[in-house]
């Protein structure tokens, strides 16, 4: 098995980069080729679509708890929940609780437009790893989790920013 893999790994086609690589360096520029690829697939850390999935979930939250968990600036956050409420699909209400902030919530609109974003990420994310049998997928999730582990300890990313990173 472990010949047949490095077999793989030497036919491989590292475009522009010397054939004589170090397995080390294949791991990173497949992860580097992987980040690419899911950032052209995936709605993003602030896209519409990820914003109507998460107010799906949660029904009601504030501009700045929507800011904090998607981890990007506020302001970039108001231009996406202006976009959403003049297409109709968020209804922004004085907070009782605290009457300088907002509750944001979805329209009948965008519960629907939710309800689709999140079918299509679903079948997305089953097509991503289709290439794949269900023990593959164990296996390589395993060895992700470890790799993350090790690079967050190593590194100094604290699991808690981990976690709410992706929280989907």
């Amino acid at each position: 098995m472990r010949k047949q893999m490095e077999n793989s790994l030497e036919n491989k086609c590292y475009t522009g980069y010397d054939k004589s690589m170090s397995i080390n360096d294949k791991l990173i520029f497949n992860i580097l080729d992987l980040n690419h690829v899911m950032r052209s697939l995936y709605e993003g850390k602030a896209s519409q679509k990820r914003i109507l999935i998460i107010l799906n979930e949660v029904k009601s939250i504030t501009q700045r708890d929507l800011t904090a968990r998607l981890g990007i600036q506020p302001g970039s956050v108001s231009e996406i929940l202006s976009k959403l409420e003049n297409a109709g699909l968020i209804l922004r209400t004085i907070s009782e609780t605290d009457r300088r902030t907002a509750d944001i919530s979805l329209t009948d609109q965008g519960i629907k437009m939710a309800v689709e974003a999140a079918e299509q990420r679903s079948r997305r994310h089953v097509e991503m790893f289709s290439c794949l049998s269900e023990r593959e997928r164990e296996e390589l999730l395993a060895l992700l989790e470890k790799v993350n582990e090790d690079w967050a300890n190593r590194y100094g990313m604290p699991e808690t920013h981990r976690k709410k990173c992706y929280k989907m």
